[in-house]
Order: structure tokens, then C-alpha cells, then sequence
């Protein structure tokens, strides 16, 4: 299942490459687009609450789902 999610606090490029190392962490082999200018992710293939966990884990702010 590919979900989009909104990630608050990412300013640079380094920010979007700490939330995708993140969420890769548990999984490397997860697809994750991080979309620094729209404070967005994009993940296939994991839970919710397991993005969340990442997310939080990372220094960020998890904001939820907001759609394909």
C-alpha cells in the first residue's frame, strides 16, 4: 500500500535524508520518497504506526495521512 504523509520541521535537504534514512531503518527495503518542499513522505509498503514511530524517533513531527 503506497501512503503519503505530512512531516512537520524538515528545513533542508539534510532533514528529508534523516526522515527517509529513518523510516528505511526497519526496513531498507520500503520505497520512501521524501518531498522536503511540501513536508511530505511517501512510503510503500509499511504501517501507519510504524512511520509514525520512525518519524517521531527522527526529531520530526508526524502530522498523519493526508492521501496518495
Amino acid at each position: 500500500m503506497r501512503q503519503t504523509y505530512a512531516v512537520a520541521g524538515m528545513t533542508c535537504g539534510g532533514c528529508a535524508s534523516a526522515v527517509e534514512r529513518a523510516i528505511k531503518r526497519n526496513d531498507p527495503a520500503l520505497a520512501v520518497e521524501v518531498d522536503l518542499s511540501r513536508g511530505r513522505g511517501t512510503v510503500t509498503g509499511a504501517a501507519a504506526s510504524a512511520i509514525q514511530a520512525a518519524v517521531i524517533g527522527a526529531d520530526f513531527a508526524f502530522e498523519g495521512v493526508v492521501g496518495t
